[in-house]
């Protein structure tokens, strides 16, 4: 087969994939929401009895093209968390409550974001979305960071089911290229493969 028809065809396919991506986070995220929301109000209140405050939380992230949007989570966290200022999250970080460590062991507190991807900010599939003063701090130190902004960013992506919270700022970068160079149907269909196994094991969580 001539190559540069099989150049053109990817090139025609890529194209169009931002809007079969749409179709399909709007479809899947519809068909998961039945079973995601009494999953998410168990959760709420059983989160509510461990420990005072609100049960879910909003916090500014950065979307596509530096686009500014509020993303929702179940609290997996003390409601004094960042009483000190904000801080990266490390392995065995002392700020998460008990029924916090299992939700984020499963993912199951970023199940509201369902919500984000139905508005619109966000995708199933992308890179996860960073806070506005870890973004510039990141683009600093790393030049290129802002690359991942290319693309919506995701409730679970290439990085996350490769090493999750585990790996450095600079390797998630890396990890998110290859996503943004390589975004396909196939490969965002390992992804959710590689996610419901991340999500039983509980692999790359802190």
């Amino acid at each position: 087969m001539d190559t540069q028809y099989i150049i053109r065809n990817q090139k025609t396919n890529l194209k169009y994939y931002p809007y079969v991506k749409r179709f399909l986070d709007i479809l899947l995220s519809l068909l998961a929401l039945p079973i995601a929301i009494p999953i998410i109000l168990i959760f709420a209140i059983i989160i509510k009895l461990e420990t005072p405050g609100p049960a879910f939380f909003l916090q500014e992230r950065v979307g596509l093209h530096g686009k500014y949007f509020k993303v929702i989570k179940l609290r997996s966290m003390g409601v004094n968390a960042e009483k000190n200022g904000a801080q990266w999250a490390t392995k065995n970080d002392p700020r998460v409550t008990k029924v916090g460590a299992f939700i984020r062991k499963t993912r199951i507190d970023e199940l509201p974001q369902l919500f984000n991807v139905l508005k619109g900010d966000m995708s199933l599939i992308g890179p996860r979305p960073e806070r506005p003063m870890f973004t510039a701090q990141f683009n600093k130190e790393i030049p290129g960071f802002i690359d991942r902004l290319q693309v919506k960013p995701g409730i679970t992506g290439w990085a996350q089911v490769n090493g999750g919270y585990d790996i450095t700022p600079r390797e998630k970068l890396e990890l998110d290229r290859y996503y943004i160079n390589n975004i396909s149907f196939w490969l965002d269909l390992k992804i959710i493969l590689k996610t419901i196994k991340v999500c039983i094991t509980g692999d790359g969580a802190r």
